[in-house]
Formats: structure tokens, sequence, C-alpha cells
């Protein structure tokens, strides 16, 4: 179904209205807009040069050791050029066994001068005022070839296959895990990144531990459990590395319950479940399809009491309810419909990282969800900043299709609409093709960056068939 089909920006308020997105507002002054994204964060030590950000975007481009790859240096030179200040450098592994691809970036002696070297040339394209963290993960459930899980909830179990007597990574080998990720933030900080993001949304390993309700042992139960290896990893990353690193973390704030495609109609139906619901993270347990943020709360206040000085503002999975990570237009191939129209989506996000930037005012924070809105996310991204409501405005999948977004944002105060993503999910297809000579085919826009990825999607789908 097509939803978005809005000419004019009062056309898009009075639909948000209509359906009761009432916390999707945007800013209709270019002046204002401008000035909006052009303020400087401080973050940490740090003064980031404006208020736009580029998410961590996977490009599935690195070599089969970890290392960047010609696309992944491509992509980021792109970024850099293109005038956001924030570049939250994409996933990349604390071992071998915690990638989510075999493409996947993962730092490691023998590759960490070639992450120097890219970084050389994201500052350079940047210029001042850039900061870059790398995000640092395991994939758990979902990495490859072995699942790798932290907790059972049967509902995702059901989604995937995965037997319910499939054994948990036990607590001893979690405690060697987070020496891993200090070790691997060393690595970083050798390689000159000055930042490091531990990431916990989407249903990766740290994201499923917050979650991990049902979980026996010390890591599982209660909430202060469940935040025992974050916890511990920064306590150990501060003894290693004193205030040399900044510390950030990209939160999956709501988890919500797996969905599949309807059969008959092809749109995106929930889980039966029952309640109250034993599992998730910030989900009401009497209805997991809301959000809950009594945990979340205290969650990113023990985060910050930690250390932890930058927060990117997440929600859902991507592998079993994408519509609630990353509102659309048109599902990737054989996934399901919306069951929803995106507006709501995006006043999700907007509600639950507003509610949260509220309550912690001094910790910065990026803001998700935007790039459904198109042409129109910058007017709704100065909307958030100038009413508190976030300090960042972050763009993932719209960074694919239009790397220079942030300079035209800045200098004209509006985007291109033949340049903004459509949501149509070409990128997610590329992501989830395997039959690649590699083990993944790499990912990026085919529509709007057809001189690389529009050939890399006919093989895909020809190899495919």
């Amino acid at each position: 179904m097509r939803y978005f089909r809005y000419q004019t920006l009062p056309e898009l308020q009075q639909e948000a209205e209509h359906i009761g997105a009432r916390h999707v507002a945007f800013e209709p002054d270019a002046d204002k807009l401008k000035a909006a994204l052009a303020r400087p964060v401080r973050v940490g030590r740090h003064q980031v040069g404006n208020s736009i950000a580029i998410h961590p975007m996977e490009g599935c481009d690195g070599t089969a050791d970890g290392r960047p790859g010609e696309l992944t240096v491509r992509r980021y030179q792109r970024f850099a050029a293109g005038g956001a200040k924030l570049l939250w450098f994409e996933a990349t592994a604390v071992c071998e066994e915690g990638r989510a691809n075999t493409r996947q970036l993962w730092i490691t002696e023998d590759n960490r001068d070639d992450f120097a070297r890219l970084l050389d040339q994201i500052h350079a394209a940047a210029g001042d005022g850039v900061l870059v963290p790398m995000q640092l993960t395991h994939s758990g459930r979902y990495s490859v070839p072995k699942r790798i899980l932290g907790d059972h909830n049967p509902y995702v179990d059901a989604r995937f296959g995965t037997p319910p007597d499939t054994p948990l990574i036990t607590d001893d080998e979690l405690e060697r895990l987070e020496d891993d990720y200090v070790r691997t933030a060393g690595l970083a900080l050798q390689a000159g990144f000055e930042a490091v993001d531990l990431k916990m949304t989407h249903g990766y390993l740290l994201s499923e531990l917050l979650g991990a309700r049902t979980r026996p042992g010390r890591y599982g139960g209660a909430l202060e459990n469940r935040l025992r290896f974050p916890l511990n990893a920064i306590g150990k990353l501060r003894a290693a590395y004193g205030s040399r690193l900044l510390i950030a973390a990209r939160l999956g704030c709501f988890d919500s319950v797996p969905y599949a495609r309807d059969a008959a109609s092809g749109s995106g139906v929930p889980a039966q479940f029952s309640t109250p619901y034993p599992h998730g993270f910030g989900v009401n347990p009497l209805n997991p399809l809301e959000e809950d943020l009594t945990e979340v709360f205290a969650a990113v206040a023990a985060l910050r009491q930690a250390g932890v000085e930058l927060l990117n503002v997440s929600l859902g999975c991507p592998y079993y309810n994408p519509h609630v990570t990353r509102p659309f237009e048109k599902p990737d191939e054989g996934n399901y419909e919306e069951p929803e129209h995106p507006l709501l989506g995006v006043d999700r996000h907007f509600r639950i990282a507003g509610a949260l930037q509220r309550r912690f005012p001094d910790l910065p924070m990026v803001g998700s969800g935007y790039s459904w809105l198109q042409r129109f996310a910058i007017h709704a991204g100065a909307a958030n900043l100038l009413a508190g409501n976030i300090s960042f405005l972050g763009i993932g999948r719209g960074a694919l299709a239009y790397p220079d977004f942030a300079r035209d944002a800045l200098e004209h105060g509006e985007l291109q609409e033949r340049r903004v993503c459509k949501t149509l999910t070409f990128c997610t297809y590329l992501m989830r093709q395997k039959h690649h000579p590699s083990g993944q085919f790499p990912t990026g826009c085919p529509p709007f960056d057809k001189e690389v990825y529009g050939e890399i999607i006919k093989i895909a789908r020809a190899t495919k068939k």
C-alpha cells in the first residue's frame, strides 16, 4: 500500500493530526530549521559541530578477516563529505563468532591499521567538529554460523525455528565476553577512535540480555542482573582506559513482539501472546504491543551513572518487527506489509525518544525514525531539537540514498525530492541475501546509488532465481 502522498508540509502535518500522531511536528521556517540543525552539541569533552547524525549503517562489505573493503571506504568517504558531524561507525564485532554475517567488520590486531587509515580519511573529509564512535557488537542469536542465545523468548524462538532446549551462553562465558569488549575498545582507541558504543538494540546479544527476565543466574531476572553485562563492561573500560574513550550506547527502548505475514492480507500480524508477558525490554507486560518505559528510565540512569555520555535511541528488532524499527513504504521482498500507518511508527519513535531526552536533559541523545518522512525529515528533526525532545537528528538508510543530505539541509533549509530515500527497503533486501560467493551480498541503495548497487541487486536477483 502506498502511504506517502504528501506534496506539502501542511498536508503531512494535517495527516499526522488526523491519525493521532500528536508527537510528530515540523518546523516550517527555513532559517529556524537551519539554525537548529547547525547548533553544536557538547558530548563529554567533545564539541560536535552540528546537530545532525548518521546512524551506524552496515554495508556488509568488509573482507573475510574483518577489514573495511572498498565499498566500506567509499561509503564513509561519502558520509564524511556530506556535512553531518556525528558519524556513528557501523557495528564492528568484538570476536569472530559474534559476527552477524561473513562480511561484517571485525577489528583485530592484524587489521587495526586498516581502520586507522579509514578513520584518517573520514576526519580529512569531514573537517573539524566530527565525532566517530565505533559501535561494538556481538550478534547473539543472529550470529553466523552458530546462533548464540542470551535468553529463550518462546515467541522469538518460534519465529526462527529455534528449539526450546538450545543451550544459552553461560554466565562464565558472558563474563569472559566482557573482556572481549574491553580488548576491542582498546584496538579502536589505538586506531584513533575517541568513542565506542555498546550496541544494545535490535535483538543482538546485549539487547536480548536486557529482556532476559526468565534467564537464570547472575545475568537474568531482576533488572540489576540484566544490566550486569553493560555495567561490568563499562567499569572495565574505565579501569583500562580512564577518560581517553567516550562511552556511548545505542539502546533498544521497546522490543514489542514478533510479527509475521498474514497469508490472506499480506499485512503484519503480531504473535498470539499471553499476558502477563514476561519477555522483552520496555514492554508493557499487560499489553506488549505498547511501551512501558519504567525500566528504560532506570537503565538509562544506571548507564549514565556508570559513565555513558551519549545515547542513541532505537526501537524494535528488524528481524521480527521491522515496522517498529524503521517505518517503511514497501517491505523487503517476502516480508509483511505495514500493519499500521507509518506515521504512527514515526510517532512512537518521537514519543519515546522525547520522553527519555526530557527525563535526562544533560545526556545528549540521537533520535531515530525519520527516513519515512522523506524530504520533510529535517523539518521534523528541527522541531524536535527546538522543543528539547532530542539532541541530534539521526538519519540511517536515508543517508545511504542521500549521503550529503546534511549539507543541503544546512545550506538551503530543504532537501531535494528526487534524492531522498523512499523507504522501499531494497537495502534490506540486499542485506538478507546470503547466496554470494563470500556468503553475503553488500548492501546500499540501488535506486539512488545505481552506479554501484544497481548492478549488485541485478546479480543478487538473477542468481537467487
